[in-house]
C-alpha cells in the first residue's frame, strides 16, 4: 500500500457476529468503515487487486460461516448516508441508506410507491444489489441510474440499460471484462410520482404493522431465506413439507414465519447453513421444488 493517510476506521480481526443480522459468524481479517466516498476511493486505490473485499450494509442477507472471511469487509452503512431530493425530483441514496429511512425521506417530499422500502431490512447497496423488493414492488423498478466504483477506485454513473435486471437478480449486461461485475453500488438516483405525504406515511405505518404481524422480528434473522419459486411462495412450501418448527442446534425454521430461520439460541453459522440446506432437501423430495437461496453465504467453514 502507499502512504496516503486514510481517514475512515481499519479493524482487525473483527467478529462478524456484531455486523450480521443473525447474530453469527466468525471473524473478518479486517473491517474498513470509510469515512466518505472520497476515503473510499483512496482505500480501493491501495487494496492489493487479489484481496477478498466484501460489502457489508446492516448485514441482513448475509452469513458468514463461523471460520471467517480472510480478506477485508467495507462498512457502508455508517459511511455512504447521504439522501436528498434534486432539482428534477429524483431522489439521490447512497449506499448505506436503510430502506425505511429512504421511504420516509420519499413520504416527506410527497412521493408515492416507496413504502415497500420499508419492509426491506436492509440498504440501499444491497437492495440494488439484489434487486430486492417485498409486497409486490422491486427496487429496479424506481432506479433511474446509479452511482458504482471498481477496485482501482474508479467511480461510474450506469443506466439500468446496463443491467440485467430479474427476480432477486442484477447484473451488468456485457461486461468487457469479468471483474466489472465486481462493482460496488454507491448510490441511485429514484424516480417516484408525486403524491399525497400523509398517505405514504400511513402506508409505511400499515406495511410495518404487517410486518411485525408476520414476521419473527422479535428474533435474530435475515428476512426471507429462500426465493420465491414461478407462482408459488417458499412459506407454503416449507410450511406444507411440516418444517416450522425445525431445529438444527440454535437454529429454527420460525413458527411466525416458515421462509424465515430464527436464531433461538446461540446459534452457530453452521446450524444455519445445515437448517438451510436441511429444508432444500426436504422440500425438493416432497414436492420437486428446488428452493433458491436468496441469502448470501461467504467464509470459510471451521477446521
Amino acid at each position: 500500500m502507499t502512504d496516503t493517510i486514510l481517514r475512515g476506521i481499519l479493524r482487525h480481526d473483527v467478529k462478524m457476529c456484531l455486523h450480521t443480522s443473525w447474530r453469527v459468524g466468525g471473524a473478518a481479517q479486517r473491517v474498513y468503515q470509510p469515512a466518505d466516498l472520497a476515503d473510499l476511493v483512496v482505500f480501493l486505490r491501495q487494496l492489493p487487486a487479489d484481496e477478498p473485499l466484501y460489502p457489508v450494509g446492516l448485514g441482513s442477507n448475509l452469513l458468514v460461516r463461523d471460520g471467517g472471511l480472510r480478506g477485508t469487509v467495507l462498512l457502508m452503512h455508517g459511511a455512504l448516508r447521504g439522501l436528498r431530493l434534486e432539482d428534477d425530483s429524483a431522489i439521490y441514496a447512497e449506499a448505506g441508506v436503510a430502506g425505511a429511512k429512504l421511504a420516509r425521506f420519499a413520504a416527506l417530499h410527497h412521493r408515492a410507491g416507496a413504502a415497500f422500502f420499508a419492509g426491506i431490512p436492509g440498504t440501499v447497496g444491497g437492495m440494488l444489489a439484489m434487486n430486492a423488493g417485498c409486497y409486490g414492488s422491486e427496487t429496479w423498478q424506481h432506479v433511474q441510474r446509479v452511482q458504482t466504483i471498481n477496485r482501482q477506485g474508479e467511480v461510474f454513473i450506469r443506466s439500468t440499460a446496463d443491467y440485467d435486471i430479474g427476480y432477486r437478480h442484477v447484473q451488468r449486461c456485457n461486461p468487457h471484462v469479468a471483474h466489472d461485475n465486481d462493482e460496488i453500488f454507491l448510490a441511485a438516483w429514484f424516480a417516484f410520482e408525486s403524491g399525497d405525504g400523509e398517505l405514504a406515511r400511513q402506508e409505511i405505518k400499515t406495511l410495518l404493522n404487517k410486518r411485525i404481524a408476520s414476521q419473527p422480528l422479535n428474533l435474530p434473522n435475515a428476512g426471507s431465506v429462500f426465493r420465491n419459486p414461478p407462482n408459488d411462495h417458499a412459506a407454503r412450501l416449507i410450511q406444507a413439507c411440516g418444517l416450522k418448527g425445525k431445529q438444527i442446534g440454535g437454529a429454527q425454521v420460525s413458527e411466525k414465519h416458515a421462509n424465515f430461520i430464527v436464531n433461538v439460541a446461540h446459534a452457530t453459522a453452521m446450524d444455519i447453513e445445515t437448517l438451510i440446506a436441511e429444508v432444500q432437501s426436504v422440500v425438493e423430495q416432497q414436492t420437486g421444488v428446488v428452493l433458491q437461496c436468496e441469502v448470501k453465504i461467504v467464509g470459510d467453514q471451521l477446521n
